[in-house]
């Protein structure tokens, strides 16, 4: 398996080396550099070699997290406080922290539920700050008094 992950990526190497000589010169205007197939071609494999990395890391992941119940259970308790603290943001954020009207004049256009989900980012920002900074201090405090 090695050795063919290894041939494939000498091949894409070889092709990727081959298409950078066929780039456009730079005198070429950018309206038709943008249709060459060289570079398309190379935004493919670009396209492709980053959809197999995604997926072989998923891959992985998954299998390393339910092959060890515990790592699970972490896991799912790290997915429900997270839930809980989207929920928490989204409970304490609103949708009238800004003029809709105003924003409209100025060609902006956005919804009541737009700002809350915009406050709704922003909160969990901040709590998951707090959370980090409060993590880190109690830590600090558990060590000193060790």
């Amino acid at each position: 398996m090695h050795k063919i992950v290894k041939i494939i990526l000498v091949v894409l190497g070889v092709i990727g080396a081959v298409l950078w000589f066929q780039l456009p010169s730079s005198d070429v205007p950018a309206s038709e550099a943008v249709d060459s197939g060289a570079m398309n071609f190379m935004f493919i494999i670009t396209y492709l070699l980053l959809a197999i990395a995604v997926l072989f890391s998923l891959v992985f992941s998954l299998v390393a997290l339910f092959s060890n119940p515990q790592s699970l259970k972490r896991t799912l308790i790290v997915v429900v406080g997270f839930l809980v603290v989207v929920g928490i943001a989204y409970g304490i954020s609103s949708g009238t922290d800004v003029n809709i009207d105003e924003m409209a004049r100025r060609g902006v256009a956005t919804t009541e539920s737009t700002v809350k989900l915009i406050g709704m980012g922003l909160n969990v920002f901040f709590l998951l700050t707090i959370i980090a900074v409060g993590a880190m201090l109690w830590g600090g405090l558990r060590k000193m008094t060790k």
